[in-house]
């Protein structure tokens, strides 16, 4: 059963694929394979000639993706107190 994200509607998460990665609109297209290849070295535009069923949007939101997933968040260095 595939989903789409509640705050990016590009991202789609499916059990049934990519073991439940996000995904870009449902093609077998992982958002970490877009940032690594993107780390690589590869432009967007080498990724739209080689991948032509990805759009530029599509790219960009899973940047904007990876940057909400990875945005700080604060955790408690002070044990668990056990009550």
């Amino acid at each position: 059963m595939e989903i789409r994200h509640y705050r990016f509607n590009r991202i789609t998460l499916d059990p049934a694929k990519c073991f439940g990665k996000p995904c870009i609109r449902g093609l077998r297209m992982p958002v970490a394979s877009i940032l690594g290849y993107l780390a690589s070295g590869m432009s967007i535009d080498e990724m739209l000639r080689e991948w032509p069923e990805l759009e530029r949007d599509d790219i960009l939101e899973a940047l904007a993706y990876a940057s909400w997933a990875m945005e700080e968040r604060l955790v408690s260095l002070e044990p668990a107190s056990a009550t």
